[in-house]
C-alpha cells in the first residue's frame, strides 16, 4: 500500500468537531487496511482515561485509539492539562503529573523547548509503529499571541510534515470569516500546508451551501473536502465539558420514571465535573431517564442521585453546601432514594475530606456528607490504573484516576442506600446497572454490550464521513509528500 503522510485536523476554534472527525478518519483508515494511530500533542480536558500501564491521557485520544482498535498509550497524548479550581492547571507529561502551573507560567517561553522535545519524541515513537498518524490540533490555529509557545497546532504540523485539514463549525456562524482568517493569519510556509477545509455541523438542505462552498474555495484558495451534516443518531464519547450543554439539564415531561416505566437518575452538575462519560451507557438505557442538575429542588424528581467525579473535591463540596445541594442530597437519602458517588463524589459521601498538603488548593479540610463510614486524605501521589473487580458474581472492568486515599477497602462500598466507588466506567458494566435498577423497571436490558455498541458507532461515523467528505481526494493529499493544496511545494507557489 502507498505510504500515507500524517493528516492533522486543525480548527478555526474550540469545539468545532475536530475530535469526532479524527475518530472517524481513524476508523476509515483502519477499514481500508492501514494501521492508523491518533496523536494530540497537548490536550486540555477533565475527561481522561487510564492506559493499561496505569498512565493518564485525554479521553478523546483513548476513544480514537479504540476506533483504531489499539490500546491507548501516552505517546498518543504526551501532554495533558487538567484545570484546577484555583486558576492553575495540573500538567500531566507522558501520563504522569509533574506539578501545577498557572496558565501564564505554562504558556511562557521558558521551559517550552523541553516540553516540545518530549512531544516530538512521542510522535516519533508513534510514527515508527503506525501509519498514517491522525493528528488533532487544539482550539484555533490562528492565536497569534500563542504562536511562539504553541506545541500542538502548526509547529507540530511542520515537525510531522502533516497535511493540514481545517475544520470549521458552520452552526455557530461566521464560517467564511473564520476560515479566511485562519488561513490568512498563517505564515506563508504554514499557509501552504493547509490542504483542505471541512465544514462541520451543517443543518438543513446541503444544496443551500453549494454556492457557499465555491465561494469559500475562492476566498481561501483551499479546496473544500466536505460539508458534514450535524448528527444525533451516532454516539461518540465526548471529552470537553462543552458537550454537557447538549444534555438534559432538568427533569421535564419526557422523564416518565414515576409511571413505573423508567428510573429517573439525577447527576449533580458539579462545577469541576470530570469523566461525565461515566453516564453515557445509562443515558442510552431504555430503562433510564437521566438528567444533570445544579438545582436542589430537582432531586425530589429522582429515584437515584449521583455525585460524579470532580477535579476539585473540596471546592465542589464547599459549593454544594453553599448552594443547598448537599442538604438536598441528604434529604433525598432520608426519603429513601439511592445515592451513588463516583471518585470525587465518593469522597464527598464520607465523614471528612482532608487536604493537609494543599494538593487541591486553599481548603485544608471539610466535613463530608457522612453517608459512608470512611475518611479521605488528599495526597500528591496520583492513582491511575485499569481495574477488574467482581460484582454480584460477575467480572467487571473500569479504571481509577484520583488523588486521595480513603479508608474504604472494597472496590464498591454499599451501605444504607448509598453506593460509592473510585472506579470510573463501573456503570458501563451490566451487572452494576442491573443492580441499580432492580425492581424499578419493566423494560428489558439492552442486548448489545457497551463495547459492541461503541464499535458499531465508529463504523456508523465512518459511513457518515464517507458520504459527505471526499475521502479519495483526502487519500490523494495523504499520498502526496509535497506541500500545498494543489500538491505543489512552497517554492512553486511563490
Amino acid at each position: 500500500m502507498t505510504p500515507l503522510r500524517p493528516i492533522m485536523l486543525a480548527g478555526t476554534g474550540s469545539d468545532v468537531g475536530k475530535s469526532v472527525l479524527a475518530t472517524g478518519l481513524c476508523r476509515i483508515f483502519l477499514q481500508d487496511g492501514y494501521h492508523p494511530a491518533p496523536f494530540k500533542a497537548q490536550n486540555m480536558a477533565l475527561n481522561s482515561f487510564a492506559t493499561p500501564d496505569g498512565l493518564e491521557i485525554g479521553r478523546a485520544q483513548a476513544v480514537q485509539a479504540e476506533a483504531c482498535r489499539l490500546q491507548p498509550h501516552t505517546d498518543m497524548n504526551p501532554v495533558l492539562l487538567k484545570p484546577n479550581s484555583d486558576h492553575t492547571t495540573q500538567v500531566v507529561l507522558n501520563g504522569r503529573p509533574i506539578g501545577n502551573r498557572s496558565a501564564y507560567a505554562y504558556f511562557r517561553a521558558e521551559g517550552r523547548e523541553q516540553l516540545r522535545a518530549e512531544v516530538c519524541a512521542a510522535f516519533d515513537r508513534l510514527k515508527a509503529r503506525y501509519a498514517p498518524i491522525v493528528l488533532e490540533g487544539a482550539g484555533s490555529i490562528s492565536e497569534l499571541n500563542l504562536r511562539q509557545s504553541d506545541l500542538v497546532n502548526m509547529p507540530m504540523a511542520r515537525y510531522a510534515d502533516a497535511a493540514v485539514v481545517l475544520v470549521a463549525d458552520i452552526d455557530r456562524g461566521g464560517v467564511f470569516a473564520s476560515c479566511y482568517g485562519s488561513v490568512m493569519l498563517q505564515t506563508p510556509e504554514d499557509r501552504q500546508r493547509i490542504c483542505g477545509i471541512i465544514v462541520n455541523k451543517f443543518r438543513g438542505d446541503l444544496r443551500l451551501f453549494d454556492d457557499g462552498r465555491r465561494l469559500l474555495e475562492q476566498v481561501c484558495g483551499v479546496p473544500v473536502l466536505g460539508v458534514v451534516p450535524q448528527f444525533k443518531d451516532i454516539h461518540i464519547d465526548e471529552e470537553d465539558s462543552v458537550a454537557l450543554a447538549s444534555k438534559a439539564m432538568a427533569p421535564d415531561s419526557r422523564h416518565d420514571g414515576h409511571d413505573g416505566q423508567r428510573t429517573v437518575i439525577a447527576v449533580v452538575l458539579l462545577r469541576h465535573i470530570s469523566n461525565f462519560t461515566d453516564f453515557d451507557v445509562l443515558e442510552r438505557d431504555p430503562r433510564v431517564s437521566l438528567f444533570y442538575t445544579a438545582n436542589p429542588a430537582d432531586l425530589a424528581e429522582a429515584d437515584i442521585v449521583v455525585l460524579p467525579g470532580t477535579k476539585a473535591t473540596l471546592d465542589d463540596l464547599y459549593h454544594l453546601r453553599r448552594s443547598g445541594m448537599a442538604a438536598a442530597v441528604l434529604q433525598a437519602h432520608a426519603a429513601g432514594k439511592t445515592i451513588v458517588g463516583i471518585c470525587g463524589g465518593f469522597q464527598m459521601l464520607g465523614h471528612t475530606v482532608q487536604d493537609p498538603e494543599g494538593v487541591e488548593g486553599g481548603i485544608p479540610a471539610m466535613p463530608g456528607l457522612g453517608l459512608l463510614p470512611m475518611h479521605t486524605t488528599m495526597c500528591a501521589d496520583k492513582t491511575t490504573r485499569q481495574v477488574e473487580f467482581c460484582f454480584q458474581g460477575a467480572r467487571c472492568r473500569g479504571y481509577e484516576i484520583h488523588q486521595g486515599q480513603s479508608t474504604a477497602t472494597e472496590p464498591i462500598v454499599m451501605q444504607n442506600g448509598c453506593i460509592g466507588t473510585y472506579i470510573h466506567g463501573c456503570l458501563d458494566n451490566a451487572p452494576v446497572i442491573d443492580y441499580l435498577l432492580k425492581d424499578r423497571h419493566q423494560q428489558p436490558a439492552p442486548a448489545e454490550s457497551p463495547e459492541d455498541f461503541r464499535q458499531r458507532q465508529y463504523d456508523l461515523l465512518a459511513d457518515h464521513l464517507r458520504k459527505y467528505v471526499d475521502i479519495p481526494r483526502l487519500y490523494d493529499i495523504a499520498k502526496n509528500t509535497a506541500h500545498g493544496p494543489q500538491g505543489h511545494s512552497a517554492d512553486d507557489e511563490r
